[in-house]
């Protein structure tokens, strides 16, 4: 079992190292003059002889030196968990916890304080601190949450979160890729979940949520388990879903609100697509702030992707700059998985799912006929993410054309013949963004988004003049938004619980301009402009990337 180590400095000219049993860790919790409190597993106990782990926390930096100890343990080959108590808190709300975050910079080797462009600073993103200055930091919310959280009622023996619990972006050392991580990530994020305290009194939330953009496997199980978690956790009743997209947030008397109850979203994750009727554009900053402030609504969850939240991040800017206290809380989604700093988005795994069945139904015409290509045409406008998992899961695909690499449609045919020629059959799967070079319409569509030429007939028109003399032919199939439009598969469904109840209690947490996602499969709390800024796209340096290429067996 694990082993506490409590340091108390009272009656004592130096602070005092104690073991205590497991048992003891509640009485440890509400000691008075608690300082600090070290969880260390037995692996780690050898450890603490070597001359890296006898760091004796000094008077005027205990969390600083404890700390070095615990991460230098660490990286010694032990498992070490550090938790900063009540001793600790004395500079005023924010201030100890941006004071944290640099003695965990300096304990881990690094320099960075917690700076505005961080993904942990969030006191401009809670109701608390978002109208004062922007001083960089994380927010006390033992200080400014006073409202009782109703799960200690409902399950008193429930974990809740440290409210300054971190996830550190990089969990790696001396990796070969340490370049490529993202530094706004380096002073951690916070983890999303319940805390003991909250902001929002249930009894006066109005919540409402809303899914914009296009379709994606999962929708109604996050409207579901949405409205479930503030139904049944917090007991709130006034639960509104907007339709039609940002739409119906600027203009609900053309787009009528539907009221959500446990009874109206029972059944829909039994079924693809969104209840609330998911659509593009509609975003009218003033009319939304002056649709929210009439209706009430002080919590909002708006599902969608990147852009989805860049409007998301800018509806909060509305609302800080009208001193409008509403929790703006996002749930990114994307069926290309190309969302920023995330480990995925919800309804991924659906869609490749689906998408490696078709791959399979083309690989039975290839292997059905003499000298047969079958070609696939998949979701995938910026990020090759489903064509490379689907080959991965199908293990039968030979050529995967992606938008991030580039190619000479003659050196694909030549491939082509050759695995013909080797096997008798080939398939290829195409991303709908892969080689518009070559197929380029140069139009734009009415939200300016570039109209791409498809890729797909391309390929398969060149595959069947370079094959007609040679006795080939190729079978095209375009599932389209087949793997879009899907019922959401369990796996799926499971993730869209886990982040559709982080949203929640972030939201009751009193934050706003953020989004909740997993970062190492833990749910954390990330600034929506982090989200907004861009998107993620195959690092053709990958593993993951070279695992399919030597999976297809194509040139490198």
């Amino acid at each position: 079992g694990l082993c506490m180590w409590y340091m108390v400095s009272t009656a004592f000219a130096q602070p005092v190292l104690l073991m205590l049993p497991n048992s003891m860790t509640q009485l440890v919790r509400r000691a008075p003059h608690a300082d600090l409190v070290a969880v260390f597993a037995p692996s780690a106990a050898r450890h603490l002889s070597t001359p890296a782990a006898k760091a004796v926390p000094s008077e005027n930096d205990t969390f600083g030196l404890a700390l070095k100890a615990v991460v230098r343990c660490m990286l010694c080959g032990g498992a070490a968990h550090l938790v900063c108590r009540e001793g600790l808190r004395r500079k005023g709300r924010g201030g100890v916890y941006r004071q944290n975050a640099v003695n965990f910079a300096e304990a881990t080797g690094t320099s960075k304080k917690i700076t505005s462009e961080d993904s942990c600073n969030l006191r401009p993103l809670h109701l608390s601190s978002w109208a004062e200055d922007d001083e960089p930091g994380l927010v006390d919310e033992t200080t400014v949450n006073h409202v009782e959280n109703p799960l200690e009622r409902s399950y008193p023996k429930m974990h809740f979160v440290e409210q300054d619990a971190l996830v550190i972006g990089d969990i790696t050392v001396n990796d070969v890729k340490e370049s490529w991580n993202l530094p706004e990530l380096e002073s951690g994020s916070v983890r999303a979940g319940p805390t003991h305290k909250i902001w929002h009194e249930p009894s006066n939330v109005k919540a409402g949520i809303v899914t914009c953009g296009g379709l994606c496997p999962g929708l109604n199980s996050i409207i579901r388990e949405v409205t479930n978690s503030l139904w049944d956790d917090y007991g709130i009743r006034d639960i509104v879903g907007f339709t039609g997209g940002y739409n119906g947030l600027s203009d609900p008397k053309n787009n009528p609100p539907l009221q959500l109850t446990t009874d109206v979203v029972r059944e829909i994750h039994m079924k693809g697509g969104s209840i609330l009727k998911a659509a593009r554009g509609g975003l009218d900053l003033p009319k939304i702030c002056n649709n929210l402030k009439s209706m009430g609504i002080n919590i909002l969850f708006i599902v969608g992707g990147d852009g989805t939240q860049q409007a998301g991040h800018l509806l909060y800017e509305a609302c800080r700059e009208r001193k409008l206290p509403v929790s703006v809380v996002g749930v990114p989604k994307s069926i290309d998985n190309d969302v920023m700093v995330f480990d995925k988005t919800f309804g991924f795994d659906t869609a490749v799912a689906t998408a490696a069945e078709t791959v399979r139904n083309v690989w039975v015409e290839a292997t059905s006929c003499k000298k047969g290509v079958g070609i696939v045409k998949l979701m995938g406008r910026d990020a090759g993410y489903v064509a490379m998992h689907a080959a991965l899961a199908s293990t039968i695909a030979d050529v995967v054309l992606v938008p991030e690499v580039s190619f000479k449609i003659e050196d694909v045919l030549k491939h082509v013949e050759n695995t013909v020629d080797a096997k008798g059959f080939c398939v290829m799967i195409v991303a709908e963004g892969a080689g518009q070079e070559h197929v380029s319409t140069g139009e734009k569509d009415a939200t300016g988004h570039t109209v791409y030429g498809d890729i797909g007939t391309y390929m398969r028109d060149s595959v069947n003049a370079y094959l007609k003399d040679k006795g080939g032919r190729s079978f095209y199939i375009d599932p389209s938004y087949i793997i879009r439009s899907v019922p959401v598969r369990p796996v799926d469904h499971i993730y869209c619980g886990q982040l559709s109840r982080a949203a929640v209690h972030v939201a009751m947490r009193g934050y706003t301009g953020v989004c909740v996602g997993a970062l190492h499969k833990i749910e954390v709390i990330m600034p929506s402009r982090i989200i907004a800024r861009g998107k993620r796209c195959i690092d053709t340096r990958s593993f993951e990337w070279q695992s399919c290429v030597v999976a297809c067996n194509m040139p490198s």
